[in-house]
């Protein structure tokens, strides 16, 4: 696959212009002879270099406009090309270049209004001032405005969209940051909980089958002699399995509180889902082969989980302007899920495809259920979900 940097395609897209502004210009240059024709040629190679060279193209520029004029040429189509190079200039040049840029607006306006106002009239035969000195300065006076304000405005416009660009710039940069930092806070909690939970399991366990242990122990000895006893000790390891089973009952609700108490959705709730999703704006292609296995209820809601976590995903970081392509394939083994849907141009990198805290919790829904998944975004900027759940005859207690 060929790619390009950014900084060749803005050179590419920025000769392709100053390509077409030649062309443009060509016919006016065409009747001021070879003399214009060559300040088109230099202006052209300006703009070429407006974006990649910011500084080589105001020094081109330069060069242009002192050529222009030491050959004394008419103002002309072409010398809107300072325009293009005084807003790349402010918009794309470094802290020098973006000022010098401003101190070319205004020396440019003070050399061609002498220029225009003096010295091409005395080297065209014509006195400078004429009769009317006044007239002359007042004409002398609207070019020096016009050009200042026609150059600075061009050199301002670079300027505004250099502002906006760092504000975009740092308004990404900070939304990384709150993503890696709640990312951070997730794992710590999750972390923590998880082992909280696991010193509770491990009191509750420990705790109760010493006891279990012990009291087996005593009622093998004493079923001969003392059966009351036996009995006794059967009551007690009842109680306290029991117990430890509540105990663990409610460590494992803990670990799936966000699952809620609500009815467990099953495989035949996967339409009603999709339409939920596709009712949010996303396009879901949904396919289904092969012969649908008998799951059971913890296979059924993995499947499920898997389906809904990976279309919330193409939700919130998915280009939602494009199709998003489920698969689900039965088989003697289980079933395959595979989703397949394109990213978002700005989604597409390591940071935000390490943000999306479901697929840790994909992954093992799977691995719980006996099966396996994987989830990786490609070079073409596609995201690839597939998970394999075996298959289990559905069981009854």
């Amino acid at each position: 696959m060929i790619t390009t940097t950014p900084g060749r395609g803005r050179m590419t897209t920025d000769v392709v212009l100053a390509g077409l502004f030649a062309v443009f210009c060509l016919p006016f240059a065409w009747l001021g002879g070879a003399p214009d024709l060559v300040v088109l040629v230099v202006f052209a190679g300006a703009l070429a270099v407006r974006r990649l060279m910011p500084a080589w193209s105001l020094g081109i520029a330069w060069g242009a406009a002192i050529l222009q004029m030491s050959m004394l040429r008419d103002l002309q189509l072409y010398d809107a090309a300072v325009l293009g190079v005084l807003y790349s200039a402010a918009a794309h040049g470094g802290r020098i270049v973006k000022w010098l840029g401003l101190a070319s607006a205004g020396a440019g306006a003070i050399l061609a209004t002498g220029y225009l106002a003096l010295v091409k009239p005395l080297f065209d035969g014509a006195t400078p001032f004429g009769d009317d000195v006044w007239s002359t300065l007042l004409i002398a006076g609207f070019l020096f405005v016009a050009s200042i304000a026609v150059l600075v405005l061009a050199w301002t416009a670079g300027l505004l969209m250099r502002s906006v660009r760092d504000t975009r710039e740092v308004r990404r940069r900070e939304e990384v940051a709150n993503r890696e930092r709640a990312l951070v806070e997730y794992r710590y909690a999750v972390e923590q909980e998880r082992n909280r939970i696991a010193r509770d399991m491990h009191d509750v366990v420990a705790h109760s089958l010493a006891v279990v242990i012990a009291q087996a122990d005593g009622a093998r000895f004493a079923a001969r002699t003392r059966p009351e006893s036996a009995v006794s000790a059967l009551e007690t390891i009842s109680g306290v399995a029991r117990g430890a089973l509540g105990d663990v009952r409610l460590l494992l609700a803990e670990l799936r509180h966000h699952e809620g108490d609500s009815p467990q959705p099953a495989l035949d709730d996967l339409g009603g889902l999709i339409d939920q999703v596709r009712d949010a704006g996303l396009d879901v292609r949904f396919a289904e082969t092969g012969e649908r296995l008998q799951l059971g209820t913890g296979h059924q809601i993995a499947v499920y989980r898997i389906a809904q976590e990976g279309l919330t995903n193409a939700l919130r970081h998915g280009d939602t302007s494009c199709p998003v392509d489920l698969r689900l394939g039965w088989d003697a083994d289980g079933v395959d899920l595979q989703m397949i849907n394109a990213m978002r141009a700005d989604a597409a990198t390591g940071e935000s495809h390490g943000i999306r805290h479901g697929i840790p919790g994909m992954r093992e829904r799977a691995q719980l259920a006996g099966g396996r998944l994987t989830a990786e975004t490609g070079d073409d900027g596609m995201f690839r979900l597939r998970a394999h759940i075996p298959a289990e005859p559905a069981r009854t207690i």
